[in-house]
């Protein structure tokens, strides 16, 4: 079984710090830590799995995007040998122009 490498982009990265600050402010910094540590585990699994979620190739080829826990959006890369985080989208925003930044 192939395993891919899994890396998060800067607006992978920088989504995950909007979510945690968000969550922190709306509920407990102990609830967004253990959010985010759900998050970062699931991509992190894509490298054993990449195939998860719906394929957008309309947008690029190797684009897909799967559902976390029914309030996130996972946009990711399947490359040759690696799994690439776009973005990490929460509670509905809007996917298309999120993807229009890559």
């Amino acid at each position: 079984m192939k395993v891919y490498r899994v890396v998060f982009s800067p607006n992978a990265e920088n989504d995950l710090l909007d979510l945690a600050i968000y969550i922190a402010d709306h509920s407990s910094y102990e609830r967004a830590m253990n959010y985010i540590a759900r998050i970062e585990t699931w991509c992190h699994e894509l490298g054993m799995l990449p195939m998860r979620g719906a394929d957008h190739k309309d947008i690029q080829p190797g684009i897909r995007v799967a559902g976390f826990e029914r309030r996130a959006t996972v946009a990711f890369h399947v490359g040759q040998d690696t799994v690439t985080i776009l973005r990490i989208l929460y509670g509905g925003r809007n996917l298309d122009a999120a993807l229009d930044e890559i």
